[in-house]
């Protein structure tokens, strides 16, 4: 089979399924494994797919930014696994900012015990935070509906008063060339600013996020320490080249 009719079967088998896997590839074209997995960079190249661990996955719209509700159920045992490691970096004495993110209001289930101080801008994560008893600030600002985070100048204004050891962050896409992108461009400023604020930063996304590119910018690769899931391997050589990127390990 020429390539140019793999390349159309495969992004046809993606308009049909969000993500398909290398097999699937390999029984539909009837080709080896490392001529799917040249197609899946090509296209890749192109921006037509993204690559994710075992298969591709169908990229997402831009603006395209689901509910709360939705990001919650979305690969929940990766964001607890993700969760979970990230908490680890956290040390009694720290004072932390927690980003409004559905993988960091996983951390907070690991938070008990722990002599800190956490200043969010997920609303999300209040009642969570006081049930472990630990000492919470919520900057003030608009609030925004379907991520129930703090925006706005009230946010920014109010974020300005603190300084933090290490922060937190959700993000929908990271990019190589494009850095750490989301939908919503006062969500950008805010979670800039606490970039900006803290002396460690922290970028916790699942797999599904890599080679996503969304509407604004948040700030470029060095900027923080990427915590994910297991990942492709020449995907984790490709992002290790950029920035520091820890892996969860089981």
């Amino acid at each position: 089979m020429l390539t140019p009719e793999r390349h159309r079967l495969i992004l046809k088998l993606l308009k049909e399924q969000e993500i398909v896997k290398i097999q699937d590839l390999i029984d539909l074209t009837n080709s080896s494994e490392s001529t799917i997995r040249r197609d899946l960079i090509q296209l890749e190249q192109s921006k037509f797919l993204k690559r994710v661990h075992g298969g591709a996955a169908r990229l997402q719209g831009k603006l395209s930014e689901p509910s709360i509700v939705e990001k919650s159920a979305k690969n929940l045992q990766e964001k607890i696994e993700i969760a979970q490691f990230a908490a680890s970096f956290i040390e009694d004495g720290d004072c932390i900012y927690l980003d409004a993110g559905t993988t960091v209001f996983q951390m907070i289930h690991y938070l008990e015990g722990k002599d800190i101080v956490v200043v969010t801008n997920g609303l999300h994560h209040l009642d969570a935070l006081l049930e472990k008893g630990i000492k919470t600030y919520l900057v003030g600002g608009e609030i925004k509906n379907k991520t129930r985070a703090m925006i706005g100048r009230g946010a920014l204004i109010s974020l300005e008063n603190y300084r933090f050891d290490k922060c937190f962050m959700g993000v929908n896409g990271i990019h190589t060339t494009y850095g750490y992108t989301t939908p919503d461009p006062e969500e950008a400023l805010i979670k800039q600013t606490a970039i900006r604020l803290s002396r460690e930063a922290y970028v916790l996304a699942d797999d599904s996020k890599f080679n996503e590119i969304s509407f604004a910018k948040v700030g470029d690769l060095h900027e923080a320490t990427i915590l994910t899931n297991e990942i492709d391997e020449d995907l984790l050589r490709t992002f290790e080249t950029n920035t520091s990127i820890k892996v969860v390990t089981k």
